[in-house]
């Protein structure tokens, strides 16, 4: 699937475990290590221990709006879920993460790779106090490994770089 570019529109971290999210309007992405001063970065996030590549995670903020929808319908109510709460790092928009993995695109001036799809987990759901396990199945996000570090800003455009 080739698409044209997206944009990032948020930044956060957090600087430890169930920590509250902080955004910011510019990031350091260090290859091989994550963002500067988050959780993943200092090794002190909740799935460290673990392995894996948890670099750098991406959600679209299409997700959100089709929960705010409640699309699809699969509790009573619709689910608001604030870009600082979902516990990724960026959050995107025209961006087809879940075909993303294995390919390798460039935000700012920063390359990714990415690595494989996000799982929604018990952990997540419990810390927002939400019922988002079922409706983020398949569209959680992406995890990411930094190929090329580099400075990332709020805006900065997402380009595709391999089919």
């Amino acid at each position: 699937m080739k698409w044209t570019e997206g944009k990032l529109l948020h930044i956060h971290i957090a600087k430890t475990a169930s920590a509250e999210m902080v955004e910011l309007e510019k990031a350091e992405l260090v290859k091989g290590k994550g963002i500067v001063n988050d959780r993943y970065f200092n090794n002190t996030g909740t799935y460290s221990e673990l392995g894996g590549i948890r670099e750098i995670t991406l959600i679209e903020s299409e997700v959100l709006d089709a929960l705010l929808a409640n699309q699809p319908p699969l509790q009573t109510d619709s689910i608001i879920l604030k870009p600082i709460e979902h516990r990724r790092n960026l959050t995107t928009v025209g961006v087809p993460l879940n075909y993303l993995v294995g390919k390798r695109f460039q935000v700012g001036n920063a390359i990714l790779k990415g690595y494989r799809l996000n799982f929604p987990c018990k952990y997540l759901a419990e810390l927002l106090n939400k019922p988002v396990l079922l409706p983020l199945y398949n569209r959680s996000g992406l995890n990411c490994s930094i190929e090329k570090g580099g400075i990332i800003r709020k805006s900065d455009k997402i380009i595709q770089l391999e089919d």
